[in-house]
């Protein structure tokens, strides 16, 4: 999986704000440089002297040489502004806009702690939803609708695209566009409370056609058990898990949580904080206090068989 990094990028967007970011860091870097090595020149030049002079024992005056280089500074600092203004403008003008007619939209509803992506369609069979792993199509434009349920939040994929708040009562729109297939992690990027660091995504940037099959096997719904214990799992699944969590195709079909009908599709659970293998999602399952504390998922306490019967349910959850 590509790290958390804004100076590479993967994305359309990336492509004109990093020529940006790369020259506004050159020149501040620059900048912190001169400076430093005038103070260093001054100290060094100062302390040649022949006799050591207080602040009190220098006059203030105005001096010409002292403000011609002041107005050099300043004309020198000017042209870099306005070329780094006209530059963002530029940037911004290419960014900014809405794609007219995008071929996919996204609604992304951020909660603590976790994300909720809602699939549009062109009719009702054809919507559907995922959690915390968002897959796009490489090289198409993805619009995201972005809401929350609770605080703010700020969806944030550097690789990919710029920040965006995510606001209460308010949706925000912005577009993506990833130009090579990977995995990319992105996070929460507005403080949101005691777990905030733990509430992570995985924005998925797939081929078109495996995009598609991808979609498609979403679209499914959850398999029927096939044996006895994964029966019992399924119905105390849908006995105490199914007032937060849906699986299409069952009697769960709430959406205060992460939808579970492609569960093992994912390569985390718990928002990016634990990888999705069967030691992590029984612990996970028994007591997710331990690994959110504050999360509004309460601590399960099963019993070992009812533990073992809900695993293997979930398991067939591809």
């Amino acid at each position: 999986m590509h790290p958390m990094s804004y100076l590479t990028g993967s994305g359309a967007q990336t492509a004109h704000v990093l020529p940006l970011l790369h020259f506004t860091l050159g020149l501040s870097i620059a900048v912190c440089v001169i400076i430093a090595a005038m103070v260093v020149w001054a100290i060094v030049t100062r302390g040649h002297g022949s006799g050591r002079v207080t602040m009190a024992g220098v006059p203030v005056e105005r001096t010409e040489g002292g403000v011609r280089w002041i107005w050099i500074g300043v004309a020198i600092s000017s042209v870099f502004l306005v070329v780094t203004l006209l530059w963002t403008v530029a940037v911004l003008a290419k960014v900014a806009p809405l794609p007219a007619n995008a071929p996919l939209t996204i609604d992304v509803k951020a909660s603590q702690w976790w994300w909720d992506a809602r699939y549009q369609g062109a009719t009702s069979s054809d919507i559907f939803h995922t959690a915390n792993e968002i897959h796009v199509p490489v090289g198409r434009k993805v619009l995201l609708n972005l809401t929350s349920g609770d605080v703010i939040h700020s969806f944030w994929v550097p690789k990919i695209a710029g920040k965006m708040d995510v606001i209460p009562g308010q949706t925000n729109k912005v577009w993506i566009e990833a130009d090579r297939p990977g995995r990319y992690r992105g996070t929460c990027g507005e403080f949101c409370g005691f777990d905030h660091a733990k509430m992570q995504l995985v924005l998925v940037a797939d081929q078109p056609a495996d995009f598609e099959r991808w979609r498609q096997r979403q679209l499914l719904p959850a398999a029927a058990p096939r044996t006895m214990d994964q029966a019992r799992g399924l119905a105390l699944f849908e006995y105490r898990c199914g007032l937060c969590h849906a699986v299409r195709g069952t009697a769960a079909g709430a959406h205060a949580a992460p939808d579970l009908t492609h569960l093992m599709s994912r390569e985390t659970i718990a928002a990016g904080v634990l990888p999705n293998n069967p030691a992590t999602l029984s612990g996970w399952i028994e007591n997710p206090q331990n690994v959110k504390p504050g999360a509004l998922m309460p601590n399960q306490a099963l019993s070992g068989p009812q533990l073992a019967d809900l695993r293997a349910y979930l398991e067939t959850l591809q």
